[in-house]
């Protein structure tokens, strides 16, 4: 019997990938500008290793790398800048038009860390991928192992959707594509002072503007309507981290959304996963509504400070109200601020919440005690407090442990107050 093979029908072996590509100058060099599907990122690209630092790159952080995977399976709306790569020469360019600018780009393979290209920004993405990929081929095994037993028809059929889910998984990442921009530099030192430019050149985002932007946090959703609240609205700054003495804000953004912290879920804690999603935007706005109210009609100082219209204009050299706060009273410290959050949260939890009313006449006892920078004689250093408060501080001792607990000594006082209070 004869047997005809035809070897067109064969697999050859494969060392590379082609994509369509743009040819561009940029800075004396040739760029390739190509769209690679996610899937391709771990085999065109070196994966990077947390373990061993690359002498041309900085460490990568495994977790911080596994959070990118994450938020490619939960949010399908997924975004990311292009990443950025260094060509030593290996790629291979055949123009497609008359002018060169367009053609296929042939990239060779990283095959045990070999690579023709070296990740110039970009290597968490990288990593990301490739632990994403890698969980759900573990998962997919463990399901296979699992149906390959006997199993109820219940059982199998959850053990075949939770398959189907775990292949449209893998789908995804071989069907959504990113951004690679490749430069031609054959010259190491070259490349290494590329990217320095890059990390030099890149302006990092502040937590004010991420806490304005970042719609996946319920503090940070909720944040342009606690802000219309009287005592803060016009005294946020809305791109600074840092309240500087000229600073004429009362906080920044960022601080908004700690205390929001506060309010929701503790002075030293966070709103969990879970809380994110069963939280809704409008009971939030209300609770953290319903502290500044409180505190508002409390504090001398915060009650003055809602009555000032932060538009007026100054005089030369004079000082807003909001920065008179913040110079004489340890309100106008977000750490004090925080804490007094997490106070209403412990008098507000449980199944016999304190009325808003009794909190109030509660933190009006506190209002005496609140002038900057605190004495010896002050309850802040005459009572269990005096862990959480240097001599002549502005502040309370910023770490968890001292926040958390200075909460807890303030919310005992509700019940038992010292003498001097």
């Amino acid at each position: 019997m004869s047997i005809t093979v035809d070897p067109l029908r064969l697999t050859k072996p494969q060392d590379s990938s082609t994509y369509l590509a743009i040819k561009t100058p940029q800075g004396g060099r040739t760029v390739y500008s190509v769209r690679v599907p996610l899937l391709d990122l771990p085999t065109i690209l070196p994966v990077p290793d947390p373990n061993n630092v690359d002498k041309d790159n900085r460490k990568v952080d495994r977790l911080h790398a596994k959070h990118f995977g994450e938020y490619l399976d939960a949010k399908q709306d997924w975004v990311a800048p292009a990443l950025l790569a260094r060509d030593g020469g290996g790629c291979v360019f055949e123009k497609v038009d008359d002018q060169g600018a367009v053609g296929y780009l042939t990239v060779p393979w990283a095959i045990g860390g070999i690579s023709s290209l070296r990740t110039i920004d970009g290597q968490h993405r990288v990593l990301g991928v490739a632990i994403e990929k890698q969980r759900i081929t573990d998962a997919i095994s463990s399901v296979d192992r699992e149906m390959a037993r006997k199993v109820s028809s219940d059982k199998l059929a959850k053990l075949e959707a939770e398959r189907e889910k775990l292949i449209g998984q893998m789908s995804r990442l071989k069907a959504e594509y990113v951004g690679l921009d490749i430069y031609v530099e054959p010259d190491p030192i070259k490349a290494q002072q590329m990217f320095v430019d890059v990390a030099d050149n890149a302006k990092g985002i502040s937590s004010a503007v991420r806490a304005r932007f970042d719609s996946y946090k319920v503090a940070n959703r909720t944040l342009s309507d606690v802000i219309d609240h009287p005592l803060l609205k016009g005294r946020v700054d809305a791109e600074q981290d840092r309240m500087t003495l000229k600073n004429p804000n009362f906080m920044g953004a960022k601080h908004v959304a700690d205390i929001t912290r506060s309010v929701i879920a503790g002075a030293g804690g966070r709103i969990s996963k879970k809380a994110e999603q069963t939280l809704t935007d409008g009971e939030v706005i209300e609770q953290v509504k319903d502290f500044l109210d409180v505190i508002s009609n409390a504090f001398t100082a915060l009650a003055a400070l809602t009555e000032d219209d932060p538009e007026v204009e100054r005089q030369p050299g004079e000082l807003t109200m909001a920065q008179e706060v913040r110079r004489s009273s340890l309100l106008g410290s977000v750490g004090m601020l925080r804490v007094l959050g997490g106070v209403f949260r412990e008098l507000r939890a449980g199944d016999n919440p304190v009325e808003l009313d009794d909190i109030t006449a509660f933190f009006k006892r506190l209002d005496s005690h609140m002038a900057a920078p605190v004495s010896e004689a002050s309850v802040w250093r005459t009572s269990a407090a005096n862990v959480d408060f240097e001599p002549n501080a502005a502040a309370p001792i910023m770490r968890t442990q001292n926040i958390v607990h200075l909460v807890g000594v303030i919310a005992g006082w509700y019940k038992k107050a010292p003498a001097s209070l």
